[in-house]
């Protein structure tokens, strides 16, 4: 199982190459994506988003957000901005998401490898 990063999603739907789409395309073939909630809600923020889109993205299995979650959040955050590396909050939220299930997060966002760095993340990065 994989989770996957705004920017592979984003990337994927506008028919993007790159080695993270394939590995997106391939996973939800074999039924392996699980949903991050922040994913999920910063893809249908977006007011261009087919409802066809929406649907789909929406079908796609969350990852549950279990007790004690977003303490656990506040805690990875404040390690890596204590490393003097950029957390944004979304982001944190996603990685800790990922943490607690042990799933390998799918992106092409390079600041997902401070919370690697900080607390293990594991990261398919689809760097171009």
């Amino acid at each position: 199982m994989i989770a996957v990063d705004t920017s592979t999603w984003v990337a994927f739907l506008e028919g993007r190459g790159g080695q993270d789409a394939q590995v997106l395309d391939r996973a939800l073939e074999d039924r392996q994506v699980l949903m991050v909630p922040v994913v999920l809600t910063e893809l249908l923020s977006d007011p261009k988003l087919p409802s066809d889109v929406a649907k789909t993205l929406s079908e796609v299995p969350l990852i549950e957000i279990g007790p004690g979650y977003w303490q656990r959040a506040g805690v990875l955050r404040a390690k890596v901005l204590a490393k003097r590396r950029k957390a944004r909050l979304g982001d944190a939220l996603i990685a800790q998401s990922c943490i607690d299930r042990g799933v390998t997060l799918l992106t092409r966002d390079r600041d997902f490898r401070a919370f690697a760095d900080a607390a293990g993340l594991d990261l398919g990065l689809g760097m171009d």
